[in-house]
């Protein structure tokens, strides 16, 4: 209900934050109310931006809201076009939105805050079913993620490295709460999401329904790597996320916390020292929380800092 109670807010709040952020009340600058650009309401980046929506109300004492959208693409024009002060994009998609490359005709005026922490590509298939490797998903009703979202980002790209193009599929284009109810119900036979351990919709679909992940193996990350700059790594999903008992090889990304380039240099320092100072209370909540590191958090290469956060981290060095 909460979230739900956020959203309406959110909506009825979009189109007065550019105005806000540039008007500017209460304590350094912060505005009256503003916006974060989420997630899917299953995935990490809207319980993140939850737990900071509600630390940012207490400390800048503006109204915080979470936006659920469709993800990282749609969060960077969001945070481009001023409906969201604040937006979570992986890395790989906020590059192109600086180049304006791919998803993007022409580059955004956006920097980062902060990397997060590395989210992990997550291929889904029912454990009964003959897939095997992300070859044989030609031909196969999929889902590549949400139109406009980083997951449809990589999951071309997987793909592609696989020699599969996204045209070689059925794709259902779903978000993550759509795509775990069109597998359940058999309409889909496999979908990516890419996020932090663990995604809460991905905990109760593991819990309840017979469901494995496909390896991403080192040479496909290679091709990915080779085609797109080098933004990715080879990991492994630990043994015991989602309650599983064998380690699967797979690809991940950095993820950053966006703002536009125009927000005010004092505002993004007050964003950055409550997050770090209230980096266990939203871990409670948001495990993958935990992972947040000052001395990571200045690498978002190509993308770069705002000239507030190169403050903030210069300070905190003192």
């Amino acid at each position: 209900m909460r979230g739900a109670v956020r959203r309406a807010v959110a909506t009825a709040l979009g189109a007065f934050v550019a105005i806000a952020v540039l008007g500017g009340c209460g304590p350094a600058s912060a505005p009256e109310r503003f916006s974060i650009a989420g997630g899917g309401v299953s995935g990490v980046y809207y319980a993140f931006g939850e737990q900071l929506g509600e630390v940012l109300s207490s400390r800048l004492g503006s109204v915080v809201s979470v936006d659920e959208t469709n993800g990282s693409v749609d969060n960077l024009q969001r945070v481009s076009d001023g409906r969201a002060l604040l937006g979570f994009a992986q890395s790989d998609a906020a590059a192109d939105a600086i180049a304006g490359t791919g998803a993007f005709p022409q580059p955004l005026e956006v920097q980062a805050v902060a990397r997060l922490y590395d989210e992990y590509v997550h291929v889904v298939v029912r454990s009964d079913s003959d897939i095997q490797e992300i070859a044989d998903l030609a031909s196969r009703a999929v889902s590549l993620g949400a139109p406009s979202s980083g997951v449809n980002i990589v999951a071309t790209r997987v793909l592609r490295a696989a020699g599969v193009a996204a045209s070689d599929v059925d794709d259902r284009a779903l978000g993550l709460a759509q795509s775990i109810e069109a597998l359940r119900a058999g309409e889909i036979e496999a979908f990516f999401w890419v996020g932090g351990l663990p995604t809460p919709g991905l905990t109760e679909l593991f819990a309840e329904a017979p469901t494995r992940l496909l390896s991403i193996e080192s040479e496909m990350v290679d091709s990915v790597n080779a085609a797109h700059g080098g933004a990715y790594r080879l990991e492994e999903f630990p043994i015991g996320a989602y309650g599983r008992t064998q380690a699967t090889a797979t690809m991940t990304v950095p993820n950053y916390l966006m703002v536009a380039e125009s927000a005010p240099d004092d505002l993004v320092r007050d964003v950055l020292a409550a997050l770090f100072e209230s980096r266990s209370v939203i871990a409670a909540e948001v495990p993958a929380a935990a992972l947040l590191d000052r001395r990571q958090a200045i690498f978002t290469d190509p993308v770069a800092l705002h000239p507030g956060a190169v403050a903030y981290y210069r300070e905190s060095r003192r």
